[in-house]
């Protein structure tokens, strides 16, 4: 799984900039940036909300951002000593740092001249249509065609025999596996909704994980797929995903999951292999579907599912004067 590398910058540095309390070595370079969960040696996680304590005390992290109470318990790491940023919001104390770490990149258009571009995809031939834009350390597989008025970020790998059609955006780091459709107007690897509130608006908190979409993948049209916040969004092997679908930040989809029109999938969700969600179906955030689930057109899933199955949450239209009756009745029953 991809992982963006960080402008090198010592803990010290990011200390001062910051205005956070340095405790442990000042020369100490971030590698990178993770969530408690996944990092490693060398990356930069922060810790805000008690719910994920036991996560912070299992992390790797060898920086972490954390509050001052916090930071005797959360001095030592399962590698040993750790370096404690300690600022009163480390969430936004980590907004800070990914800005930091990670500059906003400057688009420049046209074709780069260090761009990869295999040999039977001529940039202005049959394969690369006019107008499209294949960014720098891009690669794109053998028999893969990519159609008129596509942009094609930085450093992005396309495999082979895949059809991107007219008008695809594919951000910056973005990985597709082999055989992929992509149908016109999709959006994949565009910022995640992420923002901290502060008293003076709201703080952008930077996104610098990836998309990564595996093999016989096809998403439709003018469907959005949001790179992740720190860890990747991961589409897996054999997913279909219909047109205006809205998929956020870090979420993972399962092996062969179908997914209607117009459903929303809220950052952080994962779901399993093989479900099926059927159109305008909205999943919260944060939450977990497990392998072989169906989600009925239109259900709010707002907990977790454990348990295979199907699982419906809307009630089928009806005459108005009916549903309203219908209505008084619930809520006499809620009292």
């Amino acid at each position: 799984m991809g992982r963006a590398v960080a402008q090198p910058l010592a803990t010290g540095q990011i200390a001062e900039k910051l205005d956070c309390t340095l405790r442990g070595d000042a020369t100490v370079m971030v590698r990178s940036v993770a969530a408690l969960d996944s990092a490693v040696d060398g990356d930069l996680a922060f810790f805000s909300d008690n719910k994920h304590r036991r996560a912070a005390h299992a992390s790797a992290a060898s920086i972490l951002i954390a509050r001052s109470a916090d930071a005797d318990e959360l001095a030592r790491s399962p590698l040993g000593p750790r370096v404690l940023l300690l600022h009163p919001a480390p969430h936004l104390a980590f907004a800070g740092a990914l800005e930091l770490l990670f500059p906003a990149i400057t688009l420049v258009p046209g074709v780069a001249a260090s761009a990869v571009v295999h040999a039977t995809a001529e940039v202005r031939g049959a394969k690369i249509g006019d107008m499209a834009t294949v960014g720098a350390g891009s690669r794109v597989g053998v028999g893969t065609s990519v159609a008129s008025h596509c942009s094609i970020g930085d450093n992005v790998v396309i495999g082979t025999d895949c059809v991107i059609h007219a008008g695809v955006r594919i951000g910056s780091g973005t990985k597709i596996g082999d055989r992929c459709v992509i149908q016109s107007g999709a959006v994949i690897g565009s910022d995640g909704f992420g923002f901290q509130p502060t008293r003076q608006g709201w703080q952008k908190v930077q996104q610098v994980g990836f998309v990564v979409i595996g093999n016989d993948v096809e998403i439709g049209a003018n469907t959005t797929i949001d790179r992740g916040a720190i860890d990747d969004t991961v589409i897996g092997n054999g997913v279909k995903i219909d047109n205006l679908v809205q998929i956020g930040h870090n979420c993972r989809i399962g092996d062969h999951t179908a997914i209607a029109g117009c459903v929303g999938i809220a950052g952080s969700a994962i779901i399993g292999a093989r479900c099926m969600l059927g159109g305008a179906a909205m999943v919260n955030g944060h939450l977990s579907i497990c392998d072989d689930v169906v989600v009925s057109g239109g259900t709010l899933v707002a907990a977790s599912i454990n348990t295979p199955g199907r699982y419906t949450g809307v009630f089928p239209s009806t005459e108005h004067r009916t549903w309203t009756k219908i209505a008084a009745g619930l809520r006499r029953s809620a009292r």
